[in-house]
């Protein structure tokens, strides 16, 4: 007989969480270059300590955005803060920034470059230079210490782009689009290495138009589209906005535990004489279901419950046109 404890149940709505001190926060973030309106209205909070994603397509208002809460680039209207402080300038050495568009001088040494990233931080040339040698040990590059950058590879470039980037150990870490022009591993490291950072305290804020990305490692995300931002909030109550779906296999087509279903569950009927049903988890839960089947005595042989994933939140979230364009984004990255 099938028991509920050999069901799959749905996921559980996550416990509010605590409160916790903001590391960043925008309201109504508002820039225009010339007559484009690139941001519109930008509400941001990133509790310290987190992992926290901007979705969306390429043009979205993605790096602008960023660099109005670094203060790289002053809003038109709107307020932002980064640790209470609203001139962020004044606090470069408690952020680090990877930006989109990647460079380095060719002709430094690696540790001559993470040490000059350090410095335009406040870090002491000479102590940026010491740490570099030591995170290039750690990261498997000790072997390219005195390389110069024209001699190093786009992964290993990249590498020494990033630990620059960290070397003077900032509380907060922007990330603009880190994934592009990565291979899988470089990805997968890139992941393990911003999981590391966020549980040494450190906050983590990037920019993607990859989905898996942001829903592997975020705890929350902002959508943004046109300049705008549908959502902001945690990435489970994004997906929990979409019902989860309910797959359903029985031995009898009819009975009373019917009276549980949707009455427009779609219905295939298998050679063998199995059902199989689709539908919409009724929000009575899922406890209410089971007991429904079991006692009409539905005959039941498999049930499964899939929470909705992130790329179906953006698109309900977003619209069909921004999740098209996002996908657009995601192959232009590929090519």
């Amino acid at each position: 007989m099938l028991t509920e404890a050999m069901l799959t149940m749905r996921e559980p709505n996550p416990a509010p969480r605590a409160a916790r001190p903001l590391a960043i926060e925008a309201r109504g973030l508002v820039k225009r270059f010339d007559d484009t309106l690139a941001v519109d209205g930008v509400d941001l909070a990133v509790p310290e300590g987190a992992i926290y994603g901007i979705l969306g397509p390429n043009g979205a208002g993605k790096t602008t955005t960023l660099r109005m809460l670094l203060g790289i680039i002053d809003p038109d209207a709107g307020v932002r803060r980064v640790f209470g402080h609203d001139r962020p300038h004044e606090i470069a050495r408690m952020i680090g920034y990877l930006p989109e568009e990647r460079g380095l001088y060719p002709s430094m040494k690696c540790d001559e470059a993470i040490a000059f990233l350090g410095a335009l931080r406040g870090l002491p040339l000479a102590e940026g230079r010491a740490s570099g040698r030591d995170l290039l040990e750690r990261h498997g590059m000790g072997h390219a210490i005195d390389r110069q950058i024209r001699q190093l590879s786009k992964g290993m470039a990249q590498t020494v782009q990033l630990l620059g980037t960290l070397v003077h150990k900032p509380r907060l870490v922007v990330f603009d689009e880190p994934f592009s022009g990565l291979d899988a591993i470089n990805q997968g490291k890139l992941e393990l290495l911003i999981r590391n950072l966020a549980a040494e305290g450190t906050t983590v804020i990037f920019s993607t138009h990859v989905i898996h990305h942001a829903e592997r490692l975020c705890d929350d995300v902002a959508i943004i589209a046109g300049g705008h931002v549908p959502y902001a909030g945690s990435v489970d109550v994004a997906r929990d906005r979409i019902p989860a779906q309910v797959r359903l296999e029985t031995a009898r087509a009819e009975g009373r535990w019917r009276e549980a279903m949707p009455a427009d569950a779609r219905h295939d009927a298998k050679e063998g004489g199995n059902h199989f049903w689709y539908f919409p988890l009724p929000d009575t839960g899922t406890e209410a279901l089971l007991r429904a089947l079991i006692e009409g005595e539905a005959g039941v042989l498999s049930l499964s419950i899939e929470r909705a994933g992130l790329h179906d939140a953006f698109v309900a979230i977003a619209g069909e046109a921004a999740a098209r364009a996002l996908e657009e984004s995601e192959r232009e990255a590929v090519r």
